[in-house]
């Protein structure tokens, strides 16, 4: 159940109308990083998490929701920089016509060049915020991913959460708007809340790595291949221990050779790991079978019957 409140999340302002930097913001309404993404990304996630992880169903909701806020923020201040409203959101600027609140020949020319680049923000949607990014690309589902592990997802829902922060920290570099950047700053550090959100709530899953239930082959799970000529960059991702398994990585300084000496890899012996075939399997089974339990009891499958919601008593109400 959702329910609207026409105050902002955050009291978006602007100084004064930025046609081309409204253009600019429409990449955080629509586009691939946007905050619209973002929010049907954890909502679609959210969905598969009601029953075995009702905690990260929560969490995931109320995120989706403020991200919801957020391409209202969003789409608020590409309003006002077209529309030409100043001071509080509620406040309204004597012109309605932003022919008339651009004074000057170089700022109505800035104005036409910029509804020749991108002519359905201007002459279709009448200047209204758009689901298209900055260059008039429409919105799709294909941003979204939700792979149906939270493993992978709150993985994924970092890696947006950065995305989404290093586009606000460029946009901030476009506009000289005071209180855009202060609505921008708003929505860049919400960025780095959220991711932290997702890292804690991961660190919750354990085993979390690797990701999803599979342990991997201990043949090749620390192995790195020297696959480009000239000068050999050594650091933690190829010598000592791996980060998250604790194997000794194993340099291939020659592919072509051990390629061809192993049987294109299918005879190579596991070196620098305490991990065997036999270990994995055991730990692949156990894992599975872990997984499977908590799902089977918080689905309860021997009862037919469903029911999402539980509601309060009337008296607690």
């Amino acid at each position: 159940m959702f329910y609207h409140v026409k105050e902002l999340q955050f009291n978006a302002r602007v100084s004064k109308p930025d046609p081309r930097f409204a253009r600019l913001l429409l990449e955080q309404f629509g586009g691939a990083n946007g905050e619209l993404k973002a929010a049907m990304q954890y909502f679609v996630q959210a969905f598969g998490t009601k029953q075995a992880h009702p905690d990260k169903y929560d969490m995931l909701m109320d995120i989706a929701t403020e991200e919801f806020s957020h391409l209202e923020i969003v789409g608020a201040t590409i309003q006002m920089l077209l529309k030409g409203v100043k001071g509080q959101t509620k406040d309204i600027a004597e012109s309605d016509d932003i022919n008339m609140l651009l004074d000057g020949t170089e700022k109505k020319e800035s104005y036409i060049h910029e509804a020749m680049v991108n002519p359905h923000f201007f002459l279709i949607s009448g200047g209204s915020p758009a689901l298209t990014d900055s260059q008039g690309v429409p919105w799709t589902g294909a941003y979204v991913t939700a792979n149906g592990d939270l493993t992978v997802d709150l993985r994924s829902d970092m890696a947006a959460e950065a995305r989404a922060k290093i586009v606000y920290e460029n946009l901030m570099k476009f506009t000289d708007d005071p209180y855009v950047k202060e609505t921008l700053r708003f929505l860049m550090t919400r960025e780095i809340a959220h991711f932290q959100m997702f890292e804690a709530a991961l660190e919750t899953i354990q085993p979390n790595f690797p990701p999803a239930i599979l342990q991997g082959d201990p043949k090749h799970s620390n192995t790195y291949f020297d696959l480009s000529i000239g000068g050999k960059a050594t650091g933690p991702w190829n010598s000592g221990m791996s980060t998250k398994l604790g194997e000794e990585w194993q340099r291939i300084s020659n592919p072509i050779e051990e390629v061809i000496a192993t049987n294109g890899l299918m005879e190579r012996e596991a070196q620098g790991t305490k991990r065997t075939e036999k270990t994995v399997q055991a730990k692949n089974k156990e894992l599975s079978e872990e997984r499977g339990s908590m799902l089977k009891e918080a689905l309860d499958v021997k009862n037919p019957e469903t029911q999402w919601s539980t509601y309060p008593e009337k008296s607690k109400l």
